[in-house]
């Protein structure tokens, strides 16, 4: 790896070699709002009710101050190495292939892929819910294997249609959260939007609201999923950090707007509904609450295929660099997409959604974003002082972000409990493990070597 100043690797060519850049700034943009806006919205109006009670809202604005700072320096760093793996890349740059490898493989892709898998269970139990017949056994597995199979195909046709899809998609899934607003605002009960029970204790130091936050982080978590597409992203030092900016502002809008909608709807019995937004609209017009219910649906499977098209590009990002099996990082040469990367993520996902095991692993998925947006705001600070990318280093502004993304991931991690934390260590323990034995995969990829 080159360390000379004003310099980005070297290797960052030869990683998105045989990709497109044909992701534009509103496909880009699209891609990190639905990798970020998943299925979740529709249930964690409730969960924020019942750990904080009315006090939501402002969870929301913590965590989105902690996250101002991680998306500042993820898009100050992504602009000086524009590369395929996002985070991972941009922390390879900075820290050497180690670090960029465990925070690649347990920030990004197994959080991502245990979240998938639990999504697309969670798609299987809706469906079951209606028709009992696909609720279980093989009608269960041969839903979830279909429903995937589906979007594989998507994203395998190429990045430019998968990104086109997206864009509508994400369009259309925004319809209900839209609706849900939009009508909901004119029947908020001022007296309910202070109505609560009492928030619950936790176990971290800042009892419910710390679970609160940590809850929140997990709704604001996932543009690193997308990112990993950077190397197909057209003008990337311009569009990436754009992107990332104009997401998430989005992103915060909506989320507070729909936990204030949901709380002047429902009062104090938001904490314990399990639909909060279909419950909650439903009280204005019973009708409405079913096209949130079919929305919730519809929000599962484009998150899916959101997360089909940025996680497996991670993989791919490892096998270029030779610390994965080189199969992983070959290309189609009509799709110009990692095709076997891609292939290799889904059956992952089907395995882990058929088998029902993610629900144990869920937290862990979340306070790895800890460790990953840690990483990543230290990366900027570092790759900032270097002058990477040749890009002038703004040292008033980056490393006092880095600083406050460091300590706020810091300060949420610890409202986990330890049994929580081990289990983050231990998946480091396997990255690091992993990486000890890379010289196994050391045959790499010839450049003209694609599928």
């Amino acid at each position: 790896m080159d360390t000379t100043i004003g310099i980005a690797p070297p290797g960052e060519a030869m990683r998105d070699r045989g990709l497109v850049r044909g992701v534009g700034l509103a496909a880009f943009t699209a891609a990190i709002v639905n990798g970020v806006v998943g299925a979740g919205v529709f249930t964690l109006p409730a969960v924020m009710a019942l750990n904080v009670g009315p006090r939501a809202p402002l969870a929301f604005l913590v965590c989105a101050i902690a996250m101002g700072a991680v998306v500042w320096c993820t898009a100050d760093a992504g602009r000086r190495v524009p590369t395929s793996g996002g985070i991972y890349g941009t922390v390879e740059a900075a820290f050497g292939k180690r670090a960029g490898f465990v925070t690649g493989f347990v920030g990004i892709w197994l959080s991502s892929v245990l979240s998938c898998g639990g999504i697309a269970a969670a798609f299987a139990a809706i469906v079951g819910a209606s028709v009992p017949a696909l609720a279980g056994g093989l009608p269960r597995a041969a839903l979830i294997c279909g429903v995937m199979a589906l979007l594989a195909l998507v994203n395998l046709r190429g990045v430019g249609f998968a990104a086109r899809f997206i864009t509508v998609t994400t369009l259309v899934k925004l319809v209900p959260l839209a609706l849900f607003v939009g009508v909901g605002v004119w029947f908020i009960d001022p007296a309910k939007l202070g109505a609560g029970v009492a928030a619950t204790g936790g176990d971290g130091l800042g009892g419910g609201f710390g679970r609160a936050v940590i809850f929140a982080l997990f709704a604001f978590s996932g543009m690193e999923t997308p990112l990993s597409a950077s190397g197909e992203v057209a003008d990337p030092r311009r569009n990436v950090p754009r992107a990332i900016m104009l997401a998430m502002g989005f992103v915060l809008l909506l989320y507070v707007a729909v936990q204030v909608v949901a709380q002047g709807l429902l009062g104090a019995a938001l904490a314990h509904s399990a639909t909060p937004l279909a419950s909650a609209i439903a009280t204005v017009r019973p009708e409405l609450g079913i096209v949130l219910l079919a929305g919730a649906g519809a929000s599962m499977l484009i998150w899916i295929g959101s997360d089909l098209l940025g996680a497996p590009r991670v993989l791919f990002a490892f096998a270029r660099d030779r610390l994965l099996p080189r199969f992983l990082g070959t290309v189609g040469a009509k799709s110009h997409v990692p095709v076997m990367a891609i292939i290799v993520h889904t059956v992952l996902v089907c395995i882990l959604a058929v088998s029902g095991t993610f629900e144990a692993l869920a937290i862990l998925s979340g306070l790895a974003s800890t460790f990953l947006y840690s990483m990543a705001c230290s990366a900027a600070w570092r790759l900032d002082a270097r002058g990477v990318g040749g890009i002038g280093g703004r040292r008033g502004v980056i490393p006092v972000a880095a600083a406050i993304g460091v300590l706020a991931m810091v300060a949420i991690a610890i409202q986990a409990k330890p049994v929580e934390l081990f289990g983050l260590a231990a998946a480091v323990a396997i990255a690091l493990g992993l990486y000890s034995g890379r010289r196994m995969f050391a045959g790499g990829v010839s450049s003209d070597r694609y599928a």
